[in-house]
């Protein structure tokens, strides 16, 4: 005589249970279940009949239980209050209880949970409501920013939170982008679709039949791949420089402009600007930047990186001296 527990998770179909679930379901002497729960016309389809209650109670549960196996499917939030009065109960006259796993989140099931709660805020937020994609662009590139600061600082315990900020962002410019009604729509489902599409057709030697002896053979191919992406999509005047965002920081667009034009074997003379400094950007430090951006990546080094790990060093310095001043 057993009382079990049987516990499903919200973030898979109703009715998909484990066979011993299922097999729990059908030789159980009593199946009770609350009259709203979703997965009772599953059970009904199944063949099993349970009792249906408005409001479980735990003494009957138990009494029940001290006369043949009972079944008690939780709510699929579970049912937390519910099972620690049952534990009280069975503490002073000992009963078998046993918690039954129907149903387990797959990898990746919490993002459904993400997708629900942003949907909720944008309906009953007044400021959720408000926002735009114009004027979500700030907290994105604060957010990414945030998660740059966290790697280069080490701080690897803090990453998984912004990482869920950056994360927050993009689910909401879809909930953003799924209210519209014109061919400009999408959901969090199409942004993934997209990038799955995108990752497959990219790694042919993973998802296809093309071999490789290394990655440079993998970059090899994928420059290819976004060369014929790129002309896909802008036809004729193609460009290597299509896709680079312009409006980036400018020591980072320097390094990616640059980067793009080795890919095709660009002049290197187009990026020597000192001669004519001052008439490319009047006083002649742009152009200087620009040539030190070309030598960082000569050297294998990113510009960015090395700029911000010389300015972490000024900033502990001014920070030291601040405190020295002040004692």
């Amino acid at each position: 005589m057993r009382l079990i527990l049987l516990a499903t998770t919200h973030r898979v179909a109703p009715g998909l249970l484990t066979w011993k679930a299922w097999e729990t379901l059908r030789s159980a002497a009593r199946v009770l279940i609350r009259h709203d729960h979703p997965l009772l016309p599953y059970l009904r389809d199944a063949g099993v009949h349970p009792e249906e209650v408005t409001d479980p109670d735990p003494a009957g549960l138990v009494a029940a239980a001290r006369r043949g196996d009972v079944v008690w499917v939780a709510a699929p939030e579970g049912d937390e209050r519910l099972m620690r009065d049952i534990g009280a109960l069975v503490v002073a006259a000992p009963l078998d209880v046993e918690v039954l796993h129907g149903s387990y989140d797959l990898p990746g099931a919490r993002l459904l949970d993400l997708v629900t709660v942003m949907d909720t805020l944008r309906r009953e937020c007044p400021w959720d409501a408000e926002q735009t994609h114009a004027s979500l662009v700030p907290y994105l590139l604060e957010e990414s920013y945030e998660v740059v600061d966290t790697v280069e600082s080490g701080d690897l315990g803090g990453l998984r939170e912004e990482l869920g900020d950056v994360l927050m962002q993009v689910a909401f410019h879809a909930v953003v982008a799924a209210e519209r009604t014109d061919e400009t729509a999408f959901t969090i489902d199409d942004v993934a679709a997209g990038i799955v599409d995108k990752l497959v057709r990219r790694h042919p030697h993973v998802f296809a039949d093309v071999a490789v002896t290394g990655a440079d053979e993998v970059t090899a191919n994928w420059e290819q791949i976004k060369a014929a992406e790129r002309e896909a999509k802008s036809g004729a005047e193609a460009s290597v420089f299509d896709g680079v965002p312009m409006g980036q920081p400018a020591l980072s667009l320097a390094a990616q402009l640059q980067r793009r034009a080795a890919r095709i074997e660009a002049p290197a003379e187009l990026a020597v600007l000192a001669e004519n400094a001052e008439a490319t950007d009047g006083s002649g430090i742009g152009a200087r930047l620009f040539e030190l951006v070309w030598l960082a990546r000569e050297q294998g080094r990113d510009p960015e990186a090395e700029l911000r790990a010389v300015a972490r060093v000024f900033h502990d310095r001014v920070r030291a001296w601040e405190r020295e001043k002040d004692g």
